[in-house]
Formats: C-alpha cells, structure tokens, sequence
C-alpha cells in the first residue's frame, strides 16, 4: 500500500485520486450531483467522508442559501457510497473532520452560520455553535463558519468566519467540543476570539499535538493566499507566515510535521515543506479543488 492525496473537484464533479508525486491520476467516484467540499478519511475503516454544499441558488453561482448541503460515506475503493445526511439536512456543507475513535463527524455550515456534528451514520445530528440565525444574518459573510478542526485530547473546537473576500475581516475562534451546562449552541458564554483581522482564512488542521494551528488563507495578498500558523497552547501565540504565492488557496492536509499539502481554486496541489518554506507543484487538475485528504492504498 502507498500514501496518496484524494483531491475532490467539483470542477468535474469528481474526487480524484493521485501519488503524492503527482502521479496515477485517477477519478474514483464521478458525476457527483452536488459541489463536494469538506473530506475525511477514516483508515481503521478504510472509508471516506464528504460534505457536499449543493446546488447553488440561480441568482448568484457561488451563493448557496438554499438548504441543501449533504454528507456522504464511500470505501476507499470507490464501493459503497451512501448518503448519510440527506439533501437539506443543513445549509452548506463545508470543511470536515471527525472523532472516530467516538464514532462523530464535524462540519462547518457555511450559509447556515453553525458548526454542526453527528454520528458516523448520521443520528444525533446537532449544532454545537450557532453564530445568527436568519436569512439577512445569512448574507452576512462574517456570520459564515468554513473552516473546522477539532482537539479531543484537550477538548477544543477551532473554527473559521472568513469575512467578506479580500476584506481583512478573518477570524479564527475556539471553544470546547461541549456546550455548557444550561447554555445553547447559540448563546455559549465559552467561544474566544484568538485573532482577529485576518485576510480570509479557510481551512484548519491541528499540528504538534494541538498546540499548534494551521489554516490556509485565500485573501488579498501580502498576508493572503498564504499558509500560516500560531501557537493556541498552552497560549495563544501570533500568527507566522509559512508559505506564501498560492491561487485563491483552499484545503491542506499533512502527511507528517513537517510536510502539507495544499489546494487552490485554480486547479494546483502543492506540497509546502513548513520549516523552510518551499513549495513544490504536485499537480495541476483544473480549476475548482476543494478538500484535500490523504490516504493509503
């Protein structure tokens, strides 16, 4: 078996399957109805996971107010796909992790302004944040959860709001994986704002034990279209600069401390050694990636 990237791209309705050298291109489920973006894989289970963030609404392409995000589960061969949230479980499914060991998946509710999590077979679906609510709060770019990762060990939840495009209005939030006693997902007195004015930040990923976040960010350049990271325990540190000179960047995905890989809008995977900064082009699939995963086969 060997270590390779699963790429969704909803440019051509696919997740696609390549080496982490950019080799063996190769689509293992296509035709997909909807947009897919978030992914995780389960490797005890040999199974993968996906948000889709449905159709968009006719007016604007890439608005998706109407409440028709879904989740899917597919073996990593392709085999089995089942849809575990139906269309209109929630709003718009964006990125996506999961406790397996706890048999749970998390996910970030774009247009629906939550973080939301379940089961593995989707029962107990649940927000565990609620930033507004309502169709005006909606078109409130501030008010949209995109980017989610999730400590466990330490009982965290790390999420995005990225703000409006190219705005500076990025925040990156934590509170714990629980809500407190007597309180709602929508008026928790625990959420902590680590920073704030950022560029447009995307995706997630814990390094270091947890001590330590990544995110990608797609905003206006010279702190946009970047990878960064900051220390959060055991406190909150500054945010550094990893990588720089991405295309609208998306999704990451590590294969170990020191290497990720990352996705753009534009159609490029990169690998990003973050000690030194280099990166290297694996691939360019064509416009439109979104979640990157890695898997072995």
């Amino acid at each position: 078996m060997t270590e390779q990237l699963l790429v969704l791209h909803p440019g051509s309705k696919a997740i696609l399957a390549l080496g982490t050298d950019g080799s063996r291109i190769r689509p293992i489920v296509e035709d997909l109805p909807d947009v897919p973006d978030g992914i995780v894989v389960d490797h005890v289970r040999g199974q993968l996971y996906w948000t889709n963030m449905g159709t968009p609404d006719s007016s604007r392409r890439h608005e998706y107010f109407t409440r028709n995000g879904s989740l899917e589960r597919m073996n990593l061969d392709g085999s089995e796909r089942r849809t575990i949230l139906p269309m209109g479980s929630f709003t718009t499914g964006k990125q996506l992790t999961a406790d397996f060991d706890n048999a749970t998946l998390y996910w970030c509710d774009r247009e629906g302004m939550q973080v939301l999590r379940c089961n593995l077979d989707g029962s107990d679906l649940e927000p565990l944040v609620v930033v507004a609510e309502g169709d005006d709060a909606a078109h409130e770019i501030r008010n949209q959860c995109v980017g989610i990762a999730i400590d466990t060990a330490n009982g965290f939840l790390y999420w995005t709001q990225k703000g409006a495009p190219k705005a500076g209005e990025g925040r990156i939030f934590r509170a714990g994986l629980e809500i407190p006693a007597g309180e709602t997902a929508a008026n928790r007195s625990d959420i902590e704002t680590l920073w704030s004015g950022l560029p447009e930040p995307i995706d997630l990923e814990l390094a270091a034990g947890g001590s330590v976040l990544m995110w990608t960010d797609r905003g206006a350049e010279p702190d946009g279209n970047t990878l960064n990271r900051a220390r959060v325990l055991p406190e909150v540190g500054t945010p550094e600069i990893v990588a720089r000179g991405f295309r609208e960047t998306i999704a990451l995905a590590s294969a170990d401390e020191r290497t990720y890989y990352v996705t753009d809008l534009h159609g490029a995977v990169r690998s990003v050694d973050v000690e030194d900064g280099t990166t290297e082009l694996i691939a360019e699939l064509g416009p439109g990636l979104t979640g990157i995963a890695l898997a072995d086969f």
